[in-house]
């Protein structure tokens, strides 16, 4: 039985575009002119989707940023947002730090590099988990209150802010340079952060002040004087935080709070975390919104883009809330967000980091972890691709291939979506972006902290604007999934009226007078059905099983049928992992690759000519293709087949007698050199064992007491294994782990079940002198301290403690170059 609903667009009316003026004139004459209308920015009036990614550069080794940035540039971010901690550079007064990991300037010519934009966010308070909210220290001591209008704290930040704009000239957008934004403080009038030299004995906050506006305006006035000129400034827009007139308010979106849990209830008992809002659809540019979460502008929402800063690209393990990031929230978020109007996508964060350390403090505040800042995120800290990478890029790169399209198109609901509430997981959620005759249909089946199942049978039929049906039936999608869905879609000529498969990107291979469309069948769907007019011929038709190989002898024949109204219908079923044909109309032709989920997640966009898939991280670096490993081998398949011409010293083939695609797989042996046959690694250790160091990659482990333990790895390993990092994986079972180099803390971790990654590469050569001591605080059940003793003695009982290593692996980091 078929569940119908149904949306009606004959009243539709397109809303305008009406310029906003919050931009500046600090813009050159020789570049696009950045604008706002108020659904979102514009190059010279052309609508620009943008999509930005939150790097924090203070918490990377510089060594790792060319890569990792074109990590980001590679999954579809075209903009990098980054916080500059103030205590990350003036730690004590006066004294400013900007080498390394903490030169700013650097870090922006690499994203100029990689051709990304960048939008700076210079506080003075951040907070991102950052000591103080990135106060330093001894604005404790000084004879004011931060965050205020007090003159002694605008002119330390003066001093602060000068310093930036030292570090950036020349960087900026009216330069040439990639710098187009600016956000003045964080959250300000909305929340705060602990005082960490105050913390566990007065829980003393950092102010979180009252003065709105004024404030704001004084932040501003300072950067345009001391340098940090920019096409537009930003400020929070949640929690009654103050929006001024000329500043763009960027909003956000978390699933999971850690926060919640930072203190128990009077009771004493945790709190249960609550379904969230964030994966309804709602119409955030409507003139009477449903008010979901911190939604509750300050401001008439149809005056403004509805822009984000602060979607949930991961979320920190705190103390109190150890829990593993479901990675499907990360785009399924995004499309929500898309749906809901949003032309300017911003993730936090979308890469973690490892915080540098100060002067006898560590930089992170206490409810998290004082090393790592990993975050969950969709790239982790050592750069390690997430499932929600994987799956993020693909809407990416949906809206950068048609992302004008799209922002020239509104928000509808259906009236029903309205009554929706987290806890209803039965009502089918979707949600149109359309100009009343063409558009996209988004379904999310996706919800925090609750479990859903699959759909089947549904179907959408949308009333257009000129009369004509637009209608999907047997729409089916799994537990958890997403997806996006066009309508009367233009493709160069040749309409396609629907599809039940979505729209990932365009490519024009070299040598071809004609874009490639590429779609993906969403995981559930059962096959893409692609509906085309009657007159619409049909030719070429491949597919295949395996990507790069055979079909295992099943039928995995693309279908061409007729529906009852005569019109043209191809049906790709979803397991074919690679799908293509052709489709003539009047002389208009039309090349359509159709790929499954999982091939989806493994394909990369390179250029817009090729199609690369691969298990291993993909990017370009310095004009190179370069596939960074961390398996035990390595592989890429291309598309089309001579677009690489070999992996390493592996020759791409043709694979198959069609010649669709090109395959090379290497797989490497324990130096790292390409090896002949696959090769089965020893990754793991007893905890009591004393491994062959020859095993290059099994650490020695060496159990000194029940929570302590001695690993070692013998000098040059990195070389010796041909890798240019290796991840140290431990696997534990306690309350904190604690990696120490020496008598250096270099990493920790707050158990939460996940395997312990450290990557080694920053002081490996340190290693071999000074050893690893892995200790693991216990995990205390039942925990009782007594203080009734003689001398202030206290005395710590518990009933249960837990407290074991489970194994000890290292994970070669390698990289081939992919020569075209």
């Amino acid at each position: 039985m078929t569940d119908d609903h149904r949306i009606d667009l004959t009243s539709f009316v397109p809303a305008a575009r009406r310029p906003i003026d919050i931009t500046t004139d600090y813009q050159p004459r020789d570049r696009p002119r950045i604008g706002f209308t108020d659904h979102g920015l514009t190059f010279d009036g052309r609508p620009r989707y943008i999509i930005a990614g939150e790097l924090h550069f203070s918490r990377m080794s510089s060594r790792r940023w060319d890569d990792e940035l074109a990590k980001m540039r590679m999954a579809g971010v075209n903009t990098v947002s980054t916080y500059v901690f103030w205590n990350h550079h003036e730690e004590h007064e006066g004294v400013w730090d900007f080498t390394g990991s903490r030169d700013l300037r650097a870090f922006v010519e690499l994203c100029a590099k990689h051709g990304l934009y960048v939008i700076l966010r210079p506080g003075p308070f951040n907070h991102g988990e950052c000591r103080n909210g990135g106060l330093p220290d001894w604005l404790y001591g000084k004879p004011y209150r931060v965050r205020s209008c007090d003159q002694g704290f605008l002119d330390d930040v003066r001093s602060y802010y000068a310093r930036i704009g030292e570090q950036i000239q020349g960087l900026l957008y009216e330069d040439g340079g990639p710098i187009i934004a600016s956000q003045l403080d964080n959250e300000y009038m909305h929340s705060s952060a602990p005082w960490e030299m105050t913390t566990g004995i007065s829980d003393e906050w950092v102010y979180s002040s009252r003065e709105g506006d004024a404030y704001m305006r004084a932040l501003k006035r300072i950067a345009v004087e001391t340098g940090i000129r920019v096409p537009f400034y930003t400020c929070t827009g949640w929690g009654g935080a103050p929006v001024p007139p000329d500043m763009l308010p960027l909003w956000g979106g978390y699933a999971y709070w850690p926060w919640i849990f930072y203190q128990n209830q009077s009771d004493g008992q945790p709190r249960k975390h609550p379904l969230t809002e964030e994966y309804v659809y709602r119409d955030y540019r409507s003139q009477d919104p449903v008010l979901a979460g911190d939604f509750r502008p300050p401001y008439d929402p149809t005056t403004r883009p509805y822009a984000c800063a602060e979607m949930g690209g991961g979320m920190m393990v705190s103390y109190h809330y150890r829990f593993s990031l479901p990675y499907k929230s990360v785009d399924a978020m995004t499309n929500v967000k898309m749906a809901s109007g949003c032309n300017f996508l911003g993730y936090y964060v979308f890469h973690g980091g490892t915080n540098p350390k100060g002067d006898g403090i560590y930089f992170n505040e206490s409810q998290v972890s004082k090393i790592s800042y990993d975050y969950q995120a969709t790239i982790g800290e050592f750069g390690q691709l997430r499932e929600s990478y994987r799956r993020v890029k693909s809407l990416h790169y949906f809206a950068n291939a048609f992302g004008d399209d799209l922002c020239r198109m509104d928000t509808v609901t259906p009236r029903e979506s309205a009554a929706i509430r987290p806890d209803d997981l039965d009502s089918l959620r979707y949600a149109l972006r359309t100009d009343g005759t063409r558009g996209f249909l988004f379904l999310n089946n996706f919800q925090d902290h609750a479990t859903m199942q699959d759909r089947h049978d549904q179907s959408v039929a949308i009333r257009l604007a000129d009369g004509d049906d637009a209608v999907f039936d047997r729409l089916s999608l799994a537990a958890d999934e997403n997806c996006v869905l066009p309508f009367n879609m233009d493709l160069d000529g040749i309409m396609l009226r629907t599809a039940t498969a979505q729209p990932v990107t365009r490519i024009r291979p070299h040598g071809e007078n004609a874009d490639t469309f590429v779609f993906l069948t969403p995981r559930g769907m059962g096959e893409g059905r692609f509906v085309f007019d009657a007159d619409a011929a049909v030719s070429g038709c491949l597919s295949r099983r395996d990507p790069a190989g055979a079909n295992d002898g099943e039928d995995l024949r693309i279908a061409v049928e007729r529906d009852k109204y005569g019109r043209t219908v191809v049906l790709v079923p979803e397991r074919a992992a690679f799908a293509r044909f052709d489709v003539t109309v009047d002389g208009a032709h039309a090349r359509i690759v159709c790929v499954n989920r999982p091939t989806a997640d493994r394909m990369f966009v390179v250029r817009g000519e090729a199609l690369v898939f691969s298990d291993d991280a993909v990017y370009e670096r310095d004009g190179e293709l370069v596939v960074e490993s961390m398996r035990d081998g390595a592989g890429i398949v291309v598309y089309p087949a001579d677009y690489c011409r070999s992996l390493g010293n592996v020759p791409v083939r043709s694979d198959g007698p069609d010649d669709l695609l090109g395959r090379a797989e290497i797989v490497f042996d324990k130096t790292g050199m390409v090896a002949e046959s696959p090769v089965v690694a020893e990754e793991v250790s007893s905890p009591d064992a004393i491994a062959d160091p020859d095993r290059m990659q099994t650490p020695t482990v060496t159990r000194l007491a029940d929570d302590r333990y001695a690993i070692g790895l013998p000098s040059g390993f990195l070389s010796k294994l041909g890798a240019k990092d290796a991840l140290l994986r431990i696997r534990y079972r306690g309350d904190i782990g604690w990696l120490f180099c020496g008598s250096e803390l270099v990493h920790d971790n707050f158990c939460n079940g996940d395997p312990w990654d450290i990557g080694l590469r920053e002081f490996a050569d340190r290693i071999p002198g000074h050893g690893l001591t892995l200790v693991i605080t216990p995990l205390k059940k039942g925990a009782k301290v007594n203080v009734d003793s003689p001398m202030a003695a206290r005395m710590e009982t518990s009933d249960e403690t837990v407290c074991e290593l489970l194994d000890v692996s290292l994970v070669p980091v390698r990289e081939l170059v992919a020569t075209r």
